[in-house]
């Protein structure tokens, strides 16, 4: 028993990883060639564009794994059959429950590696990648003092005490120097709204202008702002809510709790960060059923295609579900649990009919 569980586990593995570098291979390319674009832009060369390329892997290979489980498992398990392997196997006493099990394990390594990645290793290199860029190209970002983030635009000097995961700006104030280098104002702002292409709606201002050696303090309770400070810029400093770890998520959505404020997204986000890696395990029992096909003839390639083509369908039915969820109030924990139960489900009715033919 110990033999065939470590022969299964590592073609399934070797399978698995092959396909994870395929698909890096593959992605890395399509982003390098949308990087090029950057190239030449301030002090942005080529290096710089494979570094960003690189930086973001982790957060590929996050994106990437449940269908690279899916697809290894398949190539796996149907050259298994092609070579009359899985039927020996059968043949020797190896119940469904066993060879699950033993698919089980592989996954399970898989779901950790998934979870470290997406808790650890992505949401801070993609930081850094957005951060290359942008310094790069002669933009100029610091978000490590204490009094907030600071943005050098042309003449001004801005300082954000928060930024919101939804882009929205608290506590700003904005020096503005002329040409001289002398201090011609200050606006101190409650709230930032950011309004396309290059504007903020600013509201609860206090601007006061300096006049030679006199003050005047206006107020207003809004003020249309131009700026290049643009919502890009901000995503340095934050990650998408389902790329945020899961101590990040948990303290905003307190944040928004004690503020009134709506939670529903981030809760959404918070659990699909908890059910994302199991998707692995629904994997593998969805590519288990394909397994027992075990026609000599039959080509591995058309399995391939309809790997690829469920791993698409699970990827657009999460997202559906995280939109549905959100508009419709519904249960968070039903929303990021349902594609995988749903996708389960399918399995389990996929390996009873195979075992009842």
């Amino acid at each position: 028993m110990r033999v065939y569980r470590r022969y299964l586990a590592r073609e399934v593995s070797g399978a698995i990883l092959l396909v994870l570098v395929a698909f890096l291979a593959l992605f890395s390319f399509f982003d390098m060639i949308a990087e090029v674009t950057n190239v030449g832009q301030g002090s942005y060369q080529l290096h710089h564009a494979l570094a960003f390329v690189a930086l973001r892997m982790p957060g590929r290979i996050y994106e990437l794994m449940p269908i690279a489980v899916l697809i290894g498992t398949l190539y796996a398990l149907s050259t298994l059959a092609r070579h009359s392997e899985i039927t020996v196997l059968r043949a020797s006493g190896m119940s469904t429950r066993n060879l699950l099990s033993g698919l089980f394990q592989v996954a399970a390594v898989f779901a950790l590696m998934t979870f470290l990645i997406g808790e650890v290793v992505a949401p801070p290199s993609e930081r850094a990648a957005q951060q290359l860029r942008l310094t790069q190209k002669g933009k100029t970002v610091g978000q490590d003092l204490r009094s907030g983030l600071w943005v050098k635009d042309e003449r001004s000097f801005i300082n954000v005490k928060f930024v919101l995961p939804d882009t929205r700006l608290r506590g700003i104030r904005i020096y503005d120097f002329d040409a001289g280098a002398k201090l011609r104002s200050v606006t101190d702002a409650a709230e930032g709204v950011y309004v396309p292409p290059a504007r903020w709606r600013l509201t609860g201002v206090v601007q006061t202008v300096l006049h030679g050696e006199r003050s005047e303090v206006v107020k207003m309770p809004d003020m249309e702002w131009q700026s290049a400070l643009n919502p890009d810029i901000l995503s340095v400093l934050m990650v998408a809510p389902e790329r945020m770890s899961l101590l990040h998520l948990s303290a905003y959505i307190q944040h928004l709790a004690e503020n009134n404020q709506k939670t529903q997204r981030y809760d959404i986000a918070l659990w699909k960060k908890v059910i994302y890696p199991l998707a692995a395990l629904v994997m593998v029992a969805l590519a288990l059923p394909f397994g027992y096909t075990h026609n000599r003839v039959s080509g591995v390639s058309l399995k391939i295609f309809s790997g690829v083509m469920i791993g698409v369908f699970f990827h657009m039915l999460n997202g559906l579900f995280s939109n549905l969820g959100a508009i419709n109030s519904w249960s968070p924990v039903v929303s990021a649990v349902a594609p995988s139960a749903l996708f389960m489900i399918a399995a389990a009715g996929m390996i009873w009919w195979v075992e009842r033919r």
